[in-house]
């Protein structure tokens, strides 16, 4: 069975960006058959990013490698994703994530920054290796009371792009 990883880079704990990801997951992993994973919420951990050894973040590193599908979300900070999320991936080597399908997630003030996630993040996981074969999600915030409309809207736009775990252990095989 494929998984399905959720990253949260928002130094607010339980925020508006780890609901609309956790949302977004729950429809990709209906849509591809992939299992949910444990989300990793950045914020709950901080103080271990800069640590090493560091047991707990080695995991979280760990299953994201290891995983199907991740999203990877963050508000939008001065038009580019947070340190915090920058000091997790940085953890990584170039390919690292090599065969992870990556949808990057922004949680914007406006639509004004809704190319940042394309500019920004997007090529961050293309240069771990991840696969990114969406769009990324620009999230306006503004629109929260309207987010099972908009997730339900990218989706269609993009999820035929996302393939089932049949499909991708075919493509493997």
């Amino acid at each position: 069975m494929s998984t399905l990883s959720v990253i949260i880079g928002n130094p607010k704990p339980r925020s508006r960006t780890r609901l609309i990801a956790e949302a977004l997951a729950a429809r990709i992993a209906e849509r591809t058959g992939a299992e949910l994973l444990p989300t990793v919420d950045l914020v709950d951990h901080a103080d271990e990013l800069f640590a090493w050894p560091a047991p707990h973040v080695d995991a979280w590193s760990a299953q994201l490698r290891d995983s199907d599908y991740a999203i990877i979300a963050t508000p939008t900070y001065k038009a580019s994703y947070t340190g915090l999320l920058k000091a997790f991936l940085d953890r990584y080597p170039a390919g690292g994530l090599q065969g992870v399908t990556a949808i990057p997630l922004f949680t914007t003030a406006s639509d004004e920054h809704a190319l940042a996630v394309e500019f920004t993040l997007r090529p961050l996981l293309v240069e771990l290796g991840a696969s990114v074969p969406t769009r990324g999600v620009a999230f306006s915030t503004p629109r929260f009371d309207r987010r099972d409309e908009l997730l339900d809207a990218w989706v269609a736009a993009e999820g035929g792009l996302l393939r089932p775990a049949e499909a991708r252990l075919q493509v493997h095989a």
